[in-house]
Order: C-alpha cells, then sequence, then structure tokens
C-alpha cells in the first residue's frame, strides 16, 4: 500500500492512475475539501498536517511501502517531512511535482521567496494584486498596508479561516477577492481591470497551477508581474508526468493485484 501527499487536482488524477494500476493508496491532504474530492473518487484519505515523526509512525502503523510525494510545489514544509518519513520510516520515498516552466519577459521579474516579492512590490506600490494565497498573506500585509498610493488585493479561497486571516491582518473586506479556481484568462482580464490593477505577484505553480492564464492577462493588459520561484527541495526520485511515477512503482513493487 502507498502512503500519498495529496491535496492538488494533479495529485487526485495521479492517486486514481496508482490505483488503477493495481496499488492501494492512503492519501495524506489539509482540508475536508480535498478531502472529499479524493473519497468521491474512491481513494482513502487521512486529514490533517503531519510532522515527520506522526508521518513515521501512520506509515508503521497502516504497513505502507511507499511514499508518493505529490504536494503543491510549494509545500516545501510537507516535502520536508515526507523524507525525513521516509528516512524514519525505512521505505523508498518517490517525488512527483508538476513540471516548471521558465519565464522570460519584460513585463515579469522571478523572485527567490515571499519576502524578496513584497518588498520588491513595495518599491513599486500600486494597485496590487496577491495570487499566493492566504498563508503567507501576513508578510504581503506587513510590508503593504499602509503604504501611501498603495492597495493590496487578496484573491483566495472562500473559506471561514481565510476572511478570519483578512481580518485579523487589517485587510478590508473590499480588498478581499474570495473565489474558487480555475481563473480563465478572460476572467483574469475582468478582474485587473475592474480594480484597475497595476501589479500581480504569483508563484510559479506551473500549468495546472494556472500560471498560464494569470500571466497572459496580465500581458495582454500591460501590467508587470511579480513571480516567485519554486522552493529549492533536495528532492528523491523525482518525476514530472504519472508514467514516470508508474515505471518507477512497477519496477520495484508488484502491484497488489497481481
Amino acid at each position: 500500500m502507498i502512503f500519498m501527499l495529496a491535496g492538488t487536482s494533479d495529485a487526485r488524477e495521479l492517486a486514481i492512475k496508482i490505483e488503477e494500476s493495481g496499488w492501494k493508496v492512503i492519501a495524506t491532504v489539509v482540508t475536508e475539501t480535498a478531502a472529499k474530492s479524493l473519497r468521491e473518487a474512491g481513494i482513502s484519505t487521512n486529514v490533517g498536517r503531519l510532522t515527520a515523526e506522526q508521518m513515521a509512525q501512520f506509515i508503521k502503523d497502516h504497513h505502507l511501502q511507499v511514499i508518493v510525494d505529490a504536494s503543491h510545489p510549494f509545500a516545501e514544509e510537507a516535502s520536508k517531512n515526507a523524507l525525513a518519513a521516509a528516512s524514519i520510516a525505512k521505505i523508498p520515498y518517490i517525488r512527483y511535482e508538476r513540471a516548471s516552466q521558465s519565464f522570460t519577459h519584460p513585463l515579469v521579474t522571478v523572485v527567490q521567496d515571499y519576502e524578496e516579492a513584497a518588498a520588491l512590490a513595495a518599491k513599486k506600490r500600486g494597485v496590487i494584486m496577491l495570487t499566493t494565497g492566504s498563508k503567507t498573506l501576513g508578510i504581503f500585509t506587513k510590508y503593504l498596508l499602509g503604504l501611501e498610493n498603495t492597495r493590496v488585493l487578496a484573491r483566495m479561497l472562500p473559506r471561514v479561516d481565510n476572511m478570519e486571516k483578512c481580518q485579523a491582518l487589517g485587510v478590508a473586506q473590499k480588498d478581499i477577492i474570495a473565489m474558487q479556481g480555475p481563473f480563465s484568462k478572460e476572467l483574469n482580464i475582468a478582474l485587473i481591470h475592474q480594480y484597475n490593477v497595476t501589479l500581480m505577484i504569483t508563484k510559479e505553480s506551473g500549468k495546472v497551477g494556472s500560471v498560464d492564464e494569470k500571466l497572459e492577462a496580465a500581458f495582454e493588459c500591460g501590467i508587470e508581474t511579480i513571480m516567485i520561484a519554486r522552493p529549492k527541495v533536495k528532492y528523491e526520485n523525482m518525476h514530472s508526468d504519472f508514467e514516470g511515477v508508474i515505471e518507477e512503482l512497477s519496477s520495484k513493487w508488484e502491484s497488489e493485484e497481481e
């Protein structure tokens, strides 16, 4: 049986592919929404953040044989915990990560982390649309809220905890765009025009993460984008397609249907 870090749409698809190939999967996710999506596909799930030690104990308790880490490209802590758990439990680790994209355009500035993105945005000012989620919102509010000639728009999932976080950090209701993606290029353009956005901040989440639609919209509207590069993690056995993961599983472990 395989222990899988999931939570994204492509991780769900990979879990289904692995089960169709003959292995059983237990997926761990952070939110109940992600768990529901997996359960609807017949995938067993565990909900909640796990430390490396908790992962290792979960692996032992359920007699799991392999970790497939298909967490989000920016879920750096989860991946590091999974690598450590694999070492503690003495089982193999396989990483699936959606293919990275390189961007060279005069309107795109690539930075290495959230702090660098926030500091650069503070110099540019204007109407800034954050498409980086709620987890790191505090970094941007620290740098940007209260600056002259600056408005911060927080685009995030319409969850109660996200709204509470915005309130705690001082983000006004009128500056919250609470919507569930995916966002088409046309919708991104509409939002840019509606709010008179002059700068967008996003992450290099890959094509599945709708980065193309964001950038195409920004280019068409002639606004700048600050792109946060992916965290640098020393992964083992890394693949950027489902076939690579399935092939590695097949080469080392018989499917449970054989």
